[in-house]
């Protein structure tokens, strides 16, 4: 996430003030709101496992293509076979990280909608009883820095969080990849060792440079679908 944008919508709250409902209602309200709580806890940890699940998958595969490489390379003498297989495997190691890498910021995107939710549940637990407000510690308000007090403690993104996150980390990972690939295909061809290294990491940082757009494109599209409730108040934000 980066700086909240002025043209997020706002819609105002629907709750009704305290004390406008009767006890029973008050009772069944609180149930609906715990359940509704709970819900998105779960969904919110479905949809973690499935992130570490997926990256589990590229980086398994990516750590078996690199054994089996150097089994290849030790057999072949990096000849003609060696080259061959590592440009038919290569690229599906590439390919699936970057289809994890899609699929991660789907994931973040749930992830965020989630905790959205459960902020505005949580404004209505402390509109309900504004005296349990001092023992809360994550945030009652929806828009970018309630929903990163929520999830990451803070009210602003770290500078390196793209790169500390899991999608950046698969991001360089693929990157390097894809360099690799580049590589091994120049050198087959008869190229120096100099050139070839140029290549590599020319291809790498193009590719890590395209999963970076992708990233800020992806956040853009994801701020534009949301909808504040309860934006941060002046008074209550902690950004300096």
């Amino acid at each position: 996430m980066h700086e909240p944008d002025p043209a997020i919508r706002v819609a105002p709250s629907h709750l009704p003030p305290p004390g406008a409902v009767g006890e029973a209602g008050r009772q069944q309200t609180l149930q609906i709101l715990m359940t509704e709580h709970w819900s998105l806890l779960s969904a919110r940890n479905l949809v973690y496992t499935e992130a570490m699940s997926r990256t589990a998958i590229f980086v398994a595969s990516l750590t078996g293509s690199v054994v089996a490489l150097a089994l290849v390379a030790q057999a072949t003498d990096f000849g003609a076979g060696f080259t061959a297989f590592a440009l038919v495997l290569l690229p599906v190691v590439f390919f699936l990280g970057v289809v994890t890498i899609l699929r991660l910021g789907q994931v973040n995107l749930e992830d965020a909608t989630w905790v959205q939710g459960m902020n505005r549940i949580r404004n209505a637990y402390l509109q309900m009883e504004p005296d349990l407000e001092p023992y809360f510690v994550t945030s009652r308000y929806d828009d970018d820095e309630g929903l990163l007090l929520s999830s990451l403690a803070v009210p602003v993104t770290p500078h390196l969080q793209g790169f500390i996150a899991i999608p950046g980390v698969v991001a360089v990972l693929d990157s390097v990849v894809a360099g690799a690939t580049a590589a091994v295909a120049v050198l087959a061809v008869g190229t120096t060792t100099g050139v070839t290294v140029v290549v590599g990491i020319g291809v790498f940082a193009l590719t890590l440079a395209g999963f970076v757009r992708l990233a800020a494109w992806t956040v853009g599209e994801m701020r534009g679908h949301i909808i504040v409730r309860f934006p941060t108040p002046a008074e209550h934000s902690r950004r300096h």
